[in-house]
């Protein structure tokens, strides 16, 4: 069974965790998009993993791990965590798969990327400063470097002179700091030299692991409400982090997807600007005094809020969502009441579905259907028929409001802290 695993709110939703779950019967995952903006939290034993560019299932012996077309990669970056992880005792090599079409991330898209931020002032989007965003402009722009280059040494220094040459133009004119051409060159050059072992052609090596049988895991960064097409624009991500970007960033036709698991917290959370229609302070002030919700890659405070149907139905209706995994739910276990956003009132008027014009998302109000609270642990539970008779119905509420099959229940940290329903 082939399966894609998405976000379905803003990220940071505990996917790193579900895809650790699911890999237990999975042979393959395949990350589809993004690059090391994104942070996956995986909690073995007593043991804490955070990764960025490569598949939590890495943690998982035997198997396989791949980086497709649609991530921009950052060659130093995964070349350290790789050593990380090594110096943990988990073996990457011949576990992991780099696609030659990958792009590259280099310091002077970090670098415009901080500078353009700083030009927006009032009106800065958020950005975690990786470079993410002009990596992939430079992808449309048809000017882009890619792992394939980086297997050719004379061709790539090439390469990176003359982008070094015209984006330090740019820096320049916004005020940035330009780069040194020889020092990019020397260290990617020597990052190069660890990642060629990894490096191929990921889209012939899926297509022959599936037709040998073999399942595999779409694993997606960020969440759905940052797609660069169906998310709070211009508050999103750069690229499609919804479930057609598993296709695209893979290079694994649709028809050979099977299921499409959508990941929430039993909350919402948001990094960064943008609207957050179901913030809620009283709820932020509970998960930050109990030292939840700071971000895994910029360590910055998540913005916290209740669930809120209305995104996850339109999220389910985008990806197609046939299960919903729930994580962090003992996040909630002292509440009395438990407040999920049914619909939202726009200008007086009562709506359904979020609207797509970023100042009108922003002027509208939750409206809530309230829960009552178990007040107990649930951190020791493993089978959804043990949890408390409030949190079973709390949990059949989101799912019968978001429009998924409940699959997965996620109580705490650990790997063995889930269950499915």
């Amino acid at each position: 069974m082939n399966t894609i695993l998405v976000g379905a709110q803003f990220g940071d939703e505990g996917k790193g965790k579900i895809i650790d779950v699911l890999m237990e019967n999975t042979d393959v995952v395949v990350r589809y998009q993004g690059g090391n903006n994104a942070g996956h939290t995986v909690e073995v034993g007593k043991e804490k993993f955070v990764l960025h560019l490569i598949p939590s299932g890495i943690l998982r012996p035997g198997r396989k791990c791949v980086i497709g077309n649609g991530v921009v990669v950052d060659p130093v970056a995964l070349v350290e965590e790789i050593r990380g992880l090594e110096s943990r005792g988990i073996t990457v090599n011949g576990k992991l798969l780099l696609s030659e079409n990958a792009h590259i991330v280099f310091p002077f898209h970090r670098n415009l990327d901080e500078v353009r931020e700083q030009h927006r002032g009032k009106g800065k989007i958020g950005t975690t400063k990786r470079g993410i965003g002009p990596t992939y402009g430079d992808k449309a722009a048809r000017t882009g470097i890619r792992l394939y280059d980086l297997t050719q040494p004379k061709v790539f220094s090439a390469k990176l002179k003359a982008r070094i040459k015209e984006n330090n133009a740019i820096l320049k004119s916004l005020g940035g700091k330009p780069l040194n051409f020889a020092k990019v060159n020397k260290d990617y050059l020597a990052a190069a030299k660890v990642l060629a072992p990894f490096i191929t052609n990921t889209v012939i090596w899926l297509h022959d692991a599936i037709k040998r049988g073999k399942s595999v895991l779409f694993e997606g960064a960020q969440g759905t409400f940052l797609d660069i097409d169906f998310g709070t624009y211009p508050f999103v991500t750069s690229s499609n982090t919804t479930a057609g970007g598993a296709v695209t960033g893979s290079g694994v036709p649709p028809h050979k997807m099977d299921a499409v698991v959508g990941v929430i917290k039993a909350y919402t959370t948001r990094v960064g600007e943008g609207p957050l229609p179901s913030q809620s302070k009283e709820l932020g002030d509970l998960l930050h005094g109990m030292g939840r919700e700071f971000g895994a890659t910029t360590g910055r405070a998540r913005r916290c809020g209740w669930v809120d149907s209305v995104a996850t139905r339109y999220s389910a209706m985008v990806n197609g969502i046939d299960y919903l995994a729930v994580t962090n739910l003992d996040g909630l276990d002292t509440l009395k009441q438990i407040k999920v956003c049914v619909a939202y009132t726009l200008d007086g008027k009562k709506i359904q579905f979020p609207p797509n014009d970023i100042d009108a998302l922003a002027r509208c109000k939750p409206v809530y259907r309230t829960f009552k609270g178990w007040q107990k642990s649930t951190s020791d539970v493993r089978k959804f028929g043990k949890l408390p008779r409030e949190a079973q119905q709390y949990l059949k509420g989101i799912a019968e409001l978001t429009g998924a099959k409940l699959h997965i229940i996620s109580v705490g940290a650990q790997r063995e802290q889930t269950f499915t329903v």
